[in-house]
């Protein structure tokens, strides 16, 4: 098994090595400078190998750091007290049992060893098991000194109880994952139906300390002595499995559905799927359309179930969370006072909540999958009349997909105020509009990154980085606008100015720019 492991690290090294050569060679200023003598030069080699392992090393380590870092800033703005970081730090490593399972994720360098130089598929996977174990016990354990025990006094024994629970509880969703498998031979993840509902309730949990509400150490006590027996267990049977190279052979054969080279073809296949029953369209929603309101119309209903989806989904999952609310306001006096001062001078909170449940990223790749993508050979699809004109059409669109999951807070920020004993018209009214009009920025702004940075190849792969650098620096800016202090008067009606001049701005730079820059490449 060491053996192992080290041929599958030669392998990594020689690949990873090989491909930064590559692209070195690329490079206009190295292109007369090196020839195809480099992949033979040994000692070059074993410089950027050794480079290489220390920068993984480095990565590995820092990335480790910014999430255990991401989870104290998110907890120390919550509540000062150490429960607010025990409690983040608890669900999102539930949430990460979930969404963090990579044993049956395919790559290249993953398929080079087991096809392609045809390893020992248990071999492999109990090396690599083992390595995962042993890896997540030092950075983790590296992170949770700094954090738990060195900047929140947390006892060594409370650290060591977490770092178990931490490195455990990720063979339990591996191995659930696999089970899954086998059952139903797709990865789980895939099913938005299971995904969505626990990545929204759990990621909402962890805010919970904004109303003064947060796990206790002995119930993380308790349920990490469950984890420890159940991880156990999934780690044994994990180890002694022997059908890895099987299970990895049926994922690669559902990879290259659609010629692709990775697990976007999930992603891909559901976004270009049309249900038989919205081929038919009802005669009655285009009769009165013309022009590129009917071809908005006609590719709204063929694909509104892609559309609608996920947001029918956050709806349905708010709606129960709000009911939780109503039950705890009714039920338990006590927390009146705290969600009726959130609600009052803390409603930037929702900035982020509604940059989470905004569908504009979904609904932007399937118009490009769906449409555009055909649409965008021809030229006069670029026309500045042409683009601003569908442009206006699709804002329509997205704000009342979008508008679904928003009223469903709205009217429960109402309920709740209401329920506080603490509300007027005024109050009642602005904290709702500030909802809509966050919905309707968020709306705006994916429709306007997606045509002034039109992220998809031909391949229908997403390549420019600048697009995902907009999308991060939107989640930045919101995540430090959420702690902004306001009345809800003053903060709807900001937002509401805000978001007409953003919308003005948007439709003078599509009409200006987005026909230079909304095209395939």
């Amino acid at each position: 098994m060491i053996k192992t492991y080290f041929q599958t690290f030669k392998i990594d090294l020689y690949y990873s090595v090989n491909s930064f050569l590559y692209l070195l060679k690329r490079l206009p200023i190295f292109k007369d400078l090196f020839t195809n003598d480099i992949y033979h030069n040994s000692i070059l080699k074993g410089i950027v190998g050794c480079i290489g392992i220390l920068v993984s090393f480095i990565r590995a380590l820092t990335f480790k750091f910014l999430y255990y870092y991401i989870i104290y800033l998110v907890s120390i703005s919550m509540s000062s007290t150490t429960d607010s970081f025990l409690h983040v730090f608890f669900f999102l490593t539930i949430l990460g049992m979930f969404i963090n399972n990579k044993f049956l994720n395919v790559g290249k360098k993953k398929y080079f060893a087991l096809i392609t130089f045809q390893m020992d598929g248990k071999k492999f996977f109990q090396s690599n098991l083992l390595l995962s174990f042993i890896s997540n016990l030092f950075f983790n354990g590296i992170a949770l000194y700094i954090f738990a025990y060195h900047l929140l006094h947390y006892s060594f024994f409370e650290m060591i109880v977490l770092l178990l629970f931490v490195v455990l509880i990720r063979y339990i969703g591996e191995y659930l994952n696999i089970l899954f498998f086998r059952k139903n031979h797709y990865i789980w993840y895939s099913n938005t139906k299971i995904y969505y509902p626990i990545f929204i309730s759990l990621l909402g949990f962890c805010f919970l300390p904004y109303l003064s509400i947060a796990i206790p150490f002995s119930i993380v006590e308790f349920i990490s002595f469950l984890v420890y027996v159940v991880g156990i267990y999934c780690f044994i049977q994990m180890f002694l499995m022997d059908d890895y190279l099987f299970l990895y052979k049926q994922v690669q054969k559902m990879t290259e559905v659609m010629n692709s080279e990775n697990q976007s073809d999930y992603l891909k296949q559901s976004m270009i799927e049309v249900k038989d029953k919205d081929r038919v369209i009802d005669t009655k929603l285009i009769e009165n359309k013309h022009g590129y309101d009917l071809f908005n119309t006609i590719f709204f209903e063929r694909h509104k179930e892609i559309l609608l989806r996920s947001a029918k989904r956050y709806s349905l999952f708010l709606g129960i969370f709000y009911v939780v609310m109503i039950y705890i306001m009714i039920h338990y006096s006590n927390y009146q006072q705290s969600i009726s001062n959130f609600l009052h001078y803390n409603l930037a909170a929702f900035i982020i909540v509604m940059f989470y449940i905004n569908r504009g990223s979904i609904i932007t790749r399937a118009m490009f999958f769906n449409c555009d993508h055909a649409m965008l050979r021809y030229n006069f699809y670029r026309e500045p009349s042409i683009m601003l004109e569908l442009f206006k059409k699709r804002v329509m669109t997205v704000v009342k997909v979008n508008l679904i999951p928003a009223f469903v807070i709205g009217i429960g920020n109402s309920i709740l105020l209401v329920l506080s004993n603490s509300w007027n018209i005024q109050i009642l009214f602005t904290t709702f509009l500030f909802i809509i009009s966050l919905s309707v920025f968020f709306s705006v702004h994916y429709l306007v990154i997606y045509y002034l940075l039109q992220p998809y190849n031909k391949e229908m792969e997403a390549k420019k980085i600048g697009y995902s650098i907009a999308t991060i620096s939107t989640y930045v800016i919101s995540f430090w606008l959420k702690d902004i202090v306001l009345s809800s008067s003053i903060l709807s009606i900001l937002g509401v100015f805000f978001v007409i001049l953003y919308l003005v701005l948007s439709l003078f730079l599509v009409y200006k720019i987005a026909p230079r820059t909304f095209k395939l490449y």
